[in-house]
């Protein structure tokens, strides 16, 4: 099969390379997909996006016209690709439905853990050969509630750290997992309102787009810790900075930011015009914002290759990517999994 994959990082074309054993003609470059960037499609079969990709259908359309039959991604999530445009095209679509959720789960707790003993500024601080400690008192894990919102296979990862900590550890999700003694299942209500740390898990839709707002927060405790290593459009980051400044949220950790399209995976140390929104988050000491970066570990590099390759292989041999498949059609319309609280 012939293939282009785009937005390919350095850092993943071994993996890429020891997935492929040379089954398919995959050229990988560098530039995003988008309407300047999609003739790389012509004479190719499939094409290989990640999430900042612009797979919108005026994309999709001009891959079709170029005779693109199949796009897989190098994600769980999907929201980046209009599945209804890919279907009129006849366009089959494939994830990665899971990879390593221990990567995205020790990242969400390192954001934690760093974000209560206050690392980021005592590392500054004795770089500076400035000992004091007067501004780094933290608080212990052991006997808080963690609240986790979605309970897939990367909630229950991180359900397990913390529990070994020695947290109560609840969760609210539509479908409950099964034979599960470490989560304790509460309404969403209940998990804003019991909770001293909040970890979002759940994938962007329209009915969990901002559901973490100004009403939500209002029921937060006041100090509680907020983390996002899943979509940033979960958060209202206006409704964030508001509740930060005004000390309802006590610490906020971010792998993911709503408007990061064009702006994460790449350096913009230069731009003579940065993002207002995100500077005014990293002015506070209690915020940490990393670059998108949960899933960056050579075990979900490897994973991630191995199901996107896969994915091609089952096309070749025109059989059904399973699980993998997100085409509209095999997708069910979900309702929401969230009942959230009126924005």
């Amino acid at each position: 099969m012939k293939v282009v994959a785009y937005s390919i990082k350095s850092y993943e074309k071994e993996y890429l390379a020891l997935a492929n054993q040379k089954k398919h003609d995959i050229t990988l470059i560098s530039n995003p997909l988008s309407l300047e960037t999609v003739a790389y499609a012509e004479g190719k079969d499939a094409v290989i996006v990640f999430t900042n990709d612009d797979v919108s259908a005026p994309v999709i359309n001009k891959l079709a016209d170029l005779g693109i039959k199949y796009i897989a991604t190098r994600s769980v999530g999907t929201d980046h690709i209009d599945k209804i445009a890919a279907a009129s095209r006849n366009i089959k679509l494939a994830n990665v439905p899971s990879y390593s959720p221990q990567a995205i789960a020790e990242h969400t707790v390192a954001l934690a853990l760093t974000l209560s003993r206050h690392l980021i500024q005592a590392d500054e601080h004795s770089h500076h050969f400035d000992f004091k400690l007067d501004t780094l008192v933290g608080f212990n894990f052991y006997g808080k509630t963690v609240g986790l919102l979605g309970l897939g296979h990367i909630g229950q990862a991180v359900a397990k750290i913390f529990k070994g900590l020695g947290c109560r550890v609840i969760g609210y999700d539509e479908v409950f997992p099964e034979y599960n003694d470490i989560i304790e299942p509460v309404s969403f209500d209940d998990l804003l309102t019991q909770s001293d740390i909040i970890s979002l898990h759940v994938p962007l839709t329209d009915s969990t787009k901002h559901i973490i707002n100004k009403t939500t927060l209002s029921f937060m405790k006041p100090g509680v810790m907020l983390l996002n290593t899943s979509r940033g459009a979960l958060i209202n980051t206006v409704d964030a900075l508001d509740a930060l400044e005004a000390g309802r949220i006590g610490y906020l950790g971010l792998d993911v930011y709503e408007k990061e399209k064009g702006l994460f995976f790449e350096d913009h140390e230069h731009d003579a015009v940065k993002d207002g929104l995100l500077q005014k988050l990293m002015t506070h000491n209690n915020v940490i914002i990393t670059p998108h970066q949960a899933f960056l570990t050579k075990e979900a590099l490897q994973q991630i290759a191995d199901q996107t390759i896969k994915n091609l292989d089952l096309w070749q041999l025109d059989k059904c990517v399973g699980n993998s498949c997100v085409c509209a059609k095999n997708c069910r319309v979900a309702e929401s999994i969230i009942k959230p609280i009126a924005n």
